[in-house]
């Protein structure tokens, strides 16, 4: 059984907490982000936020550690920031932005054109030689990944030679293909 919810969540220097009718305020040097907790009790304590449930049901134990995990999300965001990188791998593909729409050129007739929301940040790495590389940055942990895998589902990556868009680091299963 996961004991998540019972740690602490260590608050660093220039983040600050407000807890106020259910709702956690998180404010950092990279924004402010918002959360409803709902029947579990969030308090600040010498530095540190305690989550404490009021029953042992099911329901407020998976909630516990639930928000236990968000509320650490968003302070480790507005902290330090989420980053996301995606290699584009195969002949021809490539990524390009202006501003906040990117360009995807991934082997259809016709290319992506994908407007990306105010709060993630794009930026487009080509270097001759290499895969192009798409980072996202964002406070939010949540839209970071939800974008990321929006993209990552325009052309995934194929088993037997690797092309499509993967994460960097990503490690792809490989499949041998026919025997002649």
């Amino acid at each position: 059984m996961s004991r998540v919810g019972n740690s602490p969540i260590a608050i660093p220097e220039g983040v600050t907490i407000d807890i106020k009718d259910d709702e956690v305020t998180v404010k950092g040097k990279l924004g402010e982000l918002k959360q409803t907790v709902s029947g579990i009790a969030a308090k600040v304590e010498d530095g540190m936020v305690v989550l404490e449930r009021p029953t042992e049901d099911k329901k407020d134990k998976s909630k516990h550690g639930l928000y236990r995990s968000l509320i650490n999300n968003m302070v480790i965001g507005v902290s330090q920031g989420f980053t996301k990188e995606l290699e584009f791998v195969g002949v021809g593909y490539r990524a390009s932005n202006q501003g906040q729409k990117l360009d995807l050129a991934v082997g259809f007739s016709h290319n992506i054109v994908l407007d990306l929301a105010p709060e993630v940040k794009v930026e487009t790495v080509s270097e001759k030689g290499k895969n192009p590389i798409v980072k996202l940055t964002s406070i939010d942990k949540q839209l970071v990944g939800q974008v990321a895998a929006k993209i990552r589902s325009f052309r995934k990556p194929e088993p037997y030679k690797g092309k499509g868009i993967k994460f960097v680091g990503e490690e792809l299963r490989r499949k041998a293909g026919k025997s002649a």
